[in-house]
């Protein structure tokens, strides 16, 4: 049986969702250096032999291969027995949350973050938009959090994992601090950040800082 390994680099939140799960549930794992920035991902390479969608995190498990943050942190939190649900109600739940990060979270602030922090991106009419778009979700996600300590209920779950993976990241790649504008979700930052085994994303993966 070989350590399961984790396609990743260290700018990724997806790929973050992922090391963080392996972190907290002390799996033992092995990080693969994915070189985004210089185009690995887009290589017929990587395609054919890693992820076909041309994306991180891959997670490899002996025969296991998966990709999408959603289906690897459910790999795991069945796997380890830790962050999952403890009803099918939950398990909607949960899922229901995943989803909404991926379509309304998740996917704007990290295409946004990308723009700003690392493509330079000088299209206001572009990042307006984006900024529109996260100022709704982050509302949303505010106003859930008053009400409740973590995403669903009162204990830590993969839906946590997925909302949070691009909320410890500088606020200087996103031009604006989340947190201190956002106090429910400062708090629930520092809940996760509290549980045993949490690691920052830039000490946790490689690739940081970026190659000159």
């Amino acid at each position: 049986m070989t350590t399961p390994q984790l396609y990743c680099f260290a700018q990724s939140g997806n790929a973050y969702k992922a090391a963080l799960m392996l972190a907290l549930t002390d799996t033992a794992w092995t990080p693969v250096f994915v070189d985004f920035f210089k185009g690995e991902t887009r290589t017929p390479e990587y395609r054919r032999n890693v992820n076909e969608m041309g994306e991180v995190p891959v997670f490899v498990d002996d025969s296991v291969k998966l990709s999408q943050t959603g289906v690897i942190l459910t790999y795991l939190a069945e796997q380890s027995g830790k962050f999952g649900a403890k009803s099918e109600a939950e398990r909607r739940e949960i899922l229901r949350w995943i989803l909404f990060d991926n379509h309304k979270f998740t996917s704007y602030l990290a295409t946004y973050r990308f723009m700003h922090a690392f493509a330079n991106s000088d299209d206001t009419a572009v990042m307006d938009f984006f900024r529109a778009r996260i100022k709704s979700a982050l509302g949303i996600v505010e106003k859930h959090l008053e009400r409740q300590p973590f995403i669903v209920g009162d204990a830590p779950t993969i839906a946590d994992l997925s909302m949070c993976g691009y909320l410890y990241y500088p606020a200087e790649e996103f031009g604006f601090d989340i947190a201190a504008a956002h106090p429910a979700i400062g708090a629930w930052l520092g809940r996760i950040k509290a549980l045993p085994g949490w690691k920052h994303p830039y000490k946790l993966m490689p690739g940081h800082p970026l190659a000159s």
